[in-house]
């Protein structure tokens, strides 16, 4: 019979080994940096299965090609499906170590709805609901784009995709406020249009929102050509239009692109900051006769200079 002590050492034991392992899963499947061979793998093979199902969604629209290589299509679902899931309930169990998702059910409930964690649910969803449900033909064929959603966890292992995502939440207020610049400039410009053109071309432009389709080509600098002002109004304002929208358009592209700079400048900075810590940390205790090494130039400080313990510990 087991003394008290000894099954509180038993739970205490078992408890451990569990977060241990809860924090092994959380390092292999959630952590952004790849700190072991096995993580190298995993997300080199997840990357392969999601570039494999893209491929196959693509191809299962050339009837004669799938009706070949159906099997093959079948079981790369299957295999696919059962690693995102595995994936997935993995991720959610285990992203209780993240501090912001750290309590048990609301942790988990708000890690749920976040967007990479909606992109993974997504991916596997239309594989489970014509199981679960009775759901007609064209149901299942829209379910089926969903798959496409796979593409989107590539988001997850690539460093780019996550600068990307950072530059647009960073400059989400900026962003905004040009696209909403260039929607008005849409609905102002045709607006006029229309009523420049539409008594010489009544088919053309019949209406205000039929008008939208020439002021979003003529914005875009893309000019299809199919509808066009043949007024001298119209064409002085089609002109003036075009000039500035040149530059308009192309506001939201030097945002993003500023945007680049700061994360890079940035990271260069944490780079930086972190390899003059270990710098400071391994040179400031090097004294020689009373003095240190400075650990920014490399010159003798004829003074004793230590680290204080709270100095220290904000450096780790």
């Amino acid at each position: 019979m087991q003394k008290p002590n000894e099954s509180s050492t038993l739970d205490m034991s078992s408890l451990s080994r569990y977060r241990r392992a809860r924090k092994w899963v959380y390092d292999l499947v959630q952590s952004p940096e790849i700190d072991s061979r096995l993580e190298s793998w995993v997300r080199h093979g997840i990357t392969i299965l999601i570039v494999l199902n893209v491929i196959a969604v693509m191809i299962e629209t050339m009837k004669e090609a799938y009706n070949e290589y159906h099997v093959i299509f079948h079981w790369i679902e299957i295999f696919s499906v059962a690693a995102f899931t595995v994936e997935y309930l993995l991720r959610l169990w285990a992203v209780v170590e993240d501090p912001r998702f750290s309590r048990p059910i609301r942790g988990r409930l708000r890690y749920a709805v976040s967007f990479f964690a909606l992109v993974d649910l997504f991916a596997i969803l239309p594989f489970y609901l014509p199981m679960l449900f009775k759901i007609d033909l064209r149901t299942i064929r829209v379910l089926r784009l969903f798959r496409l959603f796979r593409l989107m966890k590539l988001g997850r292992y690539s460093r780019a995709a996550q600068v990307i995502v950072e530059v647009f939440r960073n400059r989400r207020e900026e962003l905004t406020m040009s696209i909403g610049t260039i929607i008005l400039l849409l609905i102002i410009s045709s607006t006029v249009i229309f009523y420049l053109e539409h008594e010489a071309q009544p088919d053309s432009f019949p209406n205000i929102p039929a008008s939208l389709w020439w002021g979003v080509v003529t914005l875009t600098t893309v000019g299809y050509g199919d509808v066009y002002p043949i007024t001298v109004g119209g064409k002085v304002f089609a002109a003036f239009i075009s000039i500035l929208s040149i530059g308009l358009v192309a506001l939201p592209s030097g945002i993003i692109v500023s945007g680049f700079v700061r994360e890079d400048e940035e990271e260069e900075e944490k780079e930086m900051a972190a390899a003059m810590r270990e710098r400071l940390h391994g040179k400031v205790e090097q004294e020689v006769g009373g003095g240190v090494i400075c650990p920014h130039c490399d010159n003798y400080l004829a003074m004793n200079i230590y680290l204080s313990k709270h100095d220290t510990e904000d450096g780790e």
